[in-house]
């Protein structure tokens, strides 16, 4: 067993890739991300502050839009039509949750792919399914930028992503699986079986459940690479989903919960406004 598995440090590796890209972009055409909140979510509105923050690092202009809670789905869907139809914005972020009354599904398809720098329209969901090319959903691109940061081993590992949502769950076992990465992955959920055993025979583990602490020591393989998405809030603190302190003195590997996942959250974001712009002929590509 390690005495103390290595801590993965989302932060620091999110301002590598912040300076990076404002080194890309500096002389270059201005690169600009239009943000959208509908509502005035505490939380929501953190998100989009911190974003627009971090962009402003990168060297990417923002533009910000904030709409009524209660305003009609169509009058939505024409918003982020005028944002898809402008030339001078090259990606387009919706601040999810939607209020419960609106279609997120309807008000995605309205983002052009090239501009979808969350990766979650059906375009690029699909092409990430078809080993095609294409804007990544950004927390499962952060916890891979993750792994080729740390060197940690994925060709032939066996990977457990804890969680089947379209959002995370899903395209993190597509991109694990990749031609090139090569883990062999299993995705678990609500009635996986022996979910325990199954964990403990992964070299990789991805939990993002929102339970809290729900992954503990006896989860974990000893030396695996053990990444925590989930998030909540527990009496006005945040709580991901692995017990960080006695996950740590099994894994090899293991992020923090906040500091981890959630700063490559947004980096990659960015990564993906830049390759946006790219893609529209506006900046040279990332090399």
């Amino acid at each position: 067993m390690n005495e103390s598995g290595q801590l993965i440090d989302g932060n620091a590796v999110a301002r590598g890739i912040r300076a990076r890209l404002a080194e890309h972009l500096d002389s270059a055409a201005p690169v600009t991300l239009a943000t959208v909140l509908v509502g005035e979510d505490p939380a929501s509105q953190l998100y989009i502050s911190r974003k627009i923050k971090e962009a402003g690092e990168a060297g990417i202009i923002s533009r910000h839009q904030t709409l009524p809670a209660d305003i009609a789905q169509d009058d939505l869907v024409e918003a982020i039509r005028i944002l898809a139809r402008d030339s001078s914005v090259h990606g387009i972020l919706v601040q999810m949750p939607l209020p419960s009354a609106l279609d997120a599904a309807e008000v995605l398809a309205a983002i052009l792919p090239e501009k979808d720098v969350d990766g979650l329209t059906e375009t690029n969901l699909g092409r990430l399914a078809a080993g095609l090319p294409g804007l990544r959903p950004c927390t499962p691109f952060g916890v891979m930028e993750l792994l080729r940061h740390y060197r940690i081993a994925t060709s032939g590992a066996s990977a457990l992503v804890i969680g089947r949502s379209r959002l995370v769950g899903i395209p993190m076992a597509l991109m694990l699986a990749e031609k090139g990465v090569d883990a062999t992955v299993s995705v678990a959920h609500s009635r996986t079986r022996d979910l325990q055993q199954l964990a403990c025979e992964s070299d990789i583990l991805v939990a993002a459940t929102g339970s809290p602490g729900m992954v503990t020591a006896d989860f974990v393989k000893p030396g695996a690479a053990v990444f925590d998405v989930g998030v909540s809030r527990v009496d006005g603190k945040i709580q991901g989903d692995v017990r960080f302190e006695e996950v740590r003195e099994v894994a090899g590997f293991v992020t923090p919960m906040p500091g981890g996942t959630g700063p490559m959250t947004v980096a990659c974001l960015l990564l993906n406004t830049v390759r946006a712009a790219a893609m529209q002929g506006v900046v040279a590509p990332l090399p």
